[in-house]
């Protein structure tokens, strides 16, 4: 989500962390103003919305940044794993019955959706087991297992690659890098068991976990790819900046990987593809992340400033990541 519009959304945030906006959103699930609690905002925005001693997640979105059936469709997807027995939260209905409402406020058209809480707590990278990370693969397989067939509108993954013409026009050998990367993407295979519906973001901070393994939750990146994509992604904590496993998480690497094989098939081959996916995702996300900066305010707030330097950084190591990446892929 642009900079802009998060700045705009939380000037409506009072000191209590209520929001005339979320009021306006939350009152379609029949809560009364007051209710919502800003939690944060970066894809979307989310507030804590509490319900008989438990927490429910308001999330909601500009109209000008995602339309209503994009929304409806991650809705349907996680309604329909959750009903399927997926360890995965499950939306909530509006008053109207609806998964997704579209609602006119202060701030223009917000698609929004309401989610259950993730019942178990956060596992961290430092505090992650071998046999938590092998019951994180196994989690992962099984979306993927039971995520077959539910495709219908969600969008391909990596489209954005096609706007680092636009956004970088000056810079060469980014847009080589880029090309030699998206050309190995184009000869990938997309049978079955390479390509289908993805979450997306499956890292440790979309998760909480109890007993038997991890729930999953935030599907804003949910879409169309190749199974080793996802892997790649979730497992970035365990990994170089190449997307190779790290010597320090070698043990919990394999362990994942171990776990999602006990579910699906991935064989060498995929595993030779991760560094690929890594530079791939990183086009990806500088293509986000220069969007999501557009052109900074005269005047801007400290929080903003600082989470637009720490952006501006975030999207120069991603840059010089697609660059040392697609010269692996030269020739």
């Amino acid at each position: 989500m642009p900079l802009t519009e998060i700045d705009r959304l939380k000037r409506t945030v009072s000191a209590a962390w209520d929001s005339p906006i979320a009021d306006q959103v939350a009152a379609q699930w029949g809560y009364p103003a007051g209710t919502a609690r800003w939690w944060r905002s970066s894809a979307s925005h989310v507030f804590v919305l509490p319900d008989n001693g438990r927490r429910r997640y308001l999330r909601f979105v500009p109209g000008s940044c995602r339309g209503p059936v994009s929304l409806a469709v991650v809705a349907e997807l996680m309604a329909r794993l959750s009903d399927g027995g997926s360890a995965v939260v499950r939306p909530v209905a509006a008053e109207s019955g609806a998964l997704t409402v579209t609602v006119a406020t202060g701030l223009g058209a917000m698609h929004a959706m309401v989610v259950e809480p993730a019942p178990g707590a956060e596992v961290d990278v430092s505090e992650l087991t071998e046999s938590q990370a092998r019951h994180w693969g196994r989690a992962l397989a099984r979306l993927h297992r039971d995520a077959a067939g539910l495709c219908a509108g969600l969008p391909e993954s990596f489209g954005e690659l096609r706007d680092i013409g636009e956004l970088f026009a000056d810079e060469t050998e980014l847009i080589e890098a880029t090309a030699r990367l998206a050309d190995a993407m184009s000869e990938l295979p997309r049978g079955e068991h390479h390509w289908g519906v993805v979450h997306g973001d499956f890292e440790l901070d979309n998760m909480a976990w109890e007993e038997g393994g991890p729930i999953a939750y935030d599907f804003d990146e949910a879409a169309l790819s190749w199974y080793a994509a996802d892997i790649a992604f979730a497992v970035r904590d365990l990994t170089d900046h190449t997307g190779r496993p790290a010597t320090a998480h070698r043990a919990r690497f394999d362990a994942f990987l171990d776990g999602y094989r006990g579910v699906r098939p991935f064989d060498d081959e995929d595993l030779g593809r991760l560094p690929l996916f890594a530079g791939l995702h990183a086009a990806a996300l500088l293509v986000r992340i220069t969007r999501a900066l557009g052109e900074p305010a005269r005047q801007e707030p400290g929080w903003l400033s600082e989470l637009r330097a720490d952006l501006t950084d975030m999207a120069r190591t991603h840059r010089q990541l697609v660059i040392d990446i697609g010269q692996e892929w030269a020739g």
